[in-house]
């Protein structure tokens, strides 16, 4: 009886630690699954980057929304593997591979408080087109958080959204008036000087660029990716952006740079009615070298 109650004890463990293997195996396997996702994602992120940036100037940067998943963030959770995922973190996925309706879907199923995830919602709705939603859910994450300068900056890309200028820049002002890192406040500067520009005063577009690079050297280039509003303007418009920031470069002595802008402002058709070009005195250390040399003999482009 006892052997035979015993034997009944041993079947029960061995089930029990087959089921228990089971559960292991079926919990490493969804694991594996999402790491892979994450992975895919994080090199699909990489790639659009990489094509963005091969695609060199033509898209000018403004305005740029805050906090959207970003290719570090893919890393982390690389490096800290977890099988469950927060509705925050899923959204963040979801707005890598561009699905902002699901986005949304995801960042709703959190805390309804966090302005956080309020912010975010409004970037995925903004991405979506729906410029109302968007700012209800910046407000939102504004009242939750008064000094969210995140927030601030978003409210500002509606109001330049929809062309509202004066507006675009009470936000940034006020943006700028609450705390962030330095990179984040390049971006607000940045941004501003975008509003400024399409106002036409260049004069303090370029005092906000300059703010911009100088506390964010590279704000132009990594945030290269999600300008459109200006390459959606006109030519002249463009050949003065590009002008601009040829000779900002310039005084910066970044050459390279300088060149590349100016190559491209000229074959837009940049033309100065007072002076030519190339008596620009932000180009005096570039008018040695061969490539600038090469630029004085292109042909502008009638406008």
């Amino acid at each position: 009886m006892k052997e035979s109650t015993h034997r009944r004890a041993l079947v029960s463990v061995r089930r029990g630690r087959a089921v228990l293997g089971h559960i292991k195996a079926r919990r490493l396997a969804g694991a594996i699954v999402a790491l892979l996702e994450i992975a895919a994602l994080g090199a699909t992120a990489e790639a659009q980057i990489a094509e963005r940036s091969a695609a060199g100037l033509g898209t000018p940067p403004a305005p740029v929304q805050s906090a959207t998943a970003t290719t570090l963030e893919t890393r982390q959770a690389l490096g800290s593997p977890r099988i469950d995922i927060s509705p925050e973190e899923l959204g963040d996925l979801k707005m890598l591979r561009r699905n902002y309706r699901e986005a949304v879907e995801s960042y709703s199923q959190g805390p309804a408080n966090d302005p956080t995830l309020r912010n975010k919602m409004g970037i995925a709705y903004h991405q979506l087109g729906q410029l109302e939603n968007s700012r209800k859910e910046y407000l939102a994450a504004l009242q939750l958080r008064p000094v969210y300068m995140e927030a601030a900056n978003n409210l500002g890309t509606i109001e330049y959204s929809k062309k509202n200028f004066r507006h675009a820049i009470s936000w940034y002002h006020r943006a700028l008036k609450m705390e962030g890192d330095s990179t984040r406040t390049a971006s607000v500067h940045m941004n501003l000087g975008m509003a400024w520009f399409a106002r036409k005063n260049y004069d303090k577009a370029n005092l906000s660029f300059q703010t911009a690079l100088r506390l964010d050297p590279e704000v132009f280039e990594h945030r290269g990716t999600v300008g459109q509003i200006v390459g959606e303007r006109n030519v002249e418009e463009r050949s003065r952006f590009h002008f601009n920031m040829a000779k900002l470069y310039a005084r910066q002595g970044r050459n390279d740079l300088a060149i590349q802008y100016l190559r491209k402002s000229l074959e837009e058709g940049y033309k100065d009615r007072k002076t030519p070009w190339s008596e620009d005195s932000a180009f005096a250390a570039l008018r040695q070298l061969p490539e600038f040399q090469q630029l004085m003999t292109i042909e502008p482009r009638v406008l």
